[in-house]
């Protein structure tokens, strides 16, 4: 049973058409990757999932229930957790206020995200924008859990990280979804990596869904055309 549907979706930036027609779903405990070059609308996918972009034309499911026209802090509600690009912890406070800010009951408190990111732990009471880039990352994260979300959207979670951090984002989304089924969005770039955690991958090209499939159809030929420089 799909948790999230996009169907046919179109958004604009202003009069700049963004999304031509983008179509795609999350089931239950599945992990999906939106890949494709850059700018071709994953970003944007994502800002009109989490209704910070209006959709002109489409449909958006969540649950069973339209969101075509929510606003963002509704979307959030009905449980979809985002790791925004860039980071963007709350650079003024604590790891700690930064977790505590976005809690709401349910399995994710402040024990077991620290035990998925012992790092957070021990930098509990270090303002945010002392951490190193990795360390932000994994605050991202870390808050987005602490909403207890049903859908959590990772957006270029692991870009402009040190290879060994890399690494251990890496290893928490596999324990996610091997010990949490929670549904995850994953936007990213590296093939080899999504294709160890993600269960199916759908590729934009100028807005528009154009390859829907398992990593094992996801062809040379299929990556040369979409997904390669």
């Amino acid at each position: 049973m799909s948790l999230l549907t996009l169907q046919d979706v179109t958004a604009f930036y202003g009069p700049t058409q963004a999304l031509f027609g983008v179509s795609l779903s999350v089931a239950e405990g599945e992990v999906l990757a939106l890949m494709g070059r850059n700018g071709m609308g994953k970003s944007t996918t994502v800002k009109t999932i989490c209704r910070m972009l209006p959709t002109r034309a489409g449909r958006l499911d969540f649950d069973g229930h339209d969101m075509t026209r929510l606003p963002s802090y509704r979307a959030a509600r009905l449980g979809i957790g985002l790791v925004p690009e860039g980071r963007r912890v709350f650079p003024n406070l604590t790891v700690e206020e930064n977790l505590i800010a976005a809690a709401r009951p349910g399995h994710w408190n402040m024990p077991r995200v620290t035990a998925l990111f012992p790092r957070l732990a021990e930098r509990r009471r270090q303002g945010a924008a002392t951490l190193s880039g990795g360390e932000q990352q994994m605050l991202a994260i870390g808050r987005a859990l602490m909403t207890n979300p049903r859908l959590l959207i990772l957006d270029e979670a692991t870009e402009g990280l040190a290879p060994i951090v890399r690494q251990e984002i890496w290893s928490a989304i596999a324990t996610l979804k091997r010990e949490t089924g929670l549904a995850i969005l994953l936007v990213d770039k590296s093939i080899a990596e999504l294709a160890q955690v993600a269960d199916r991958a759908v590729i934009l090209q100028r807005g528009e869904t154009v390859w829907t499939g398992g990593f094992d159809a996801l062809t040379e030929d299929i990556t040369t055309r979409y997904i390669g420089v």
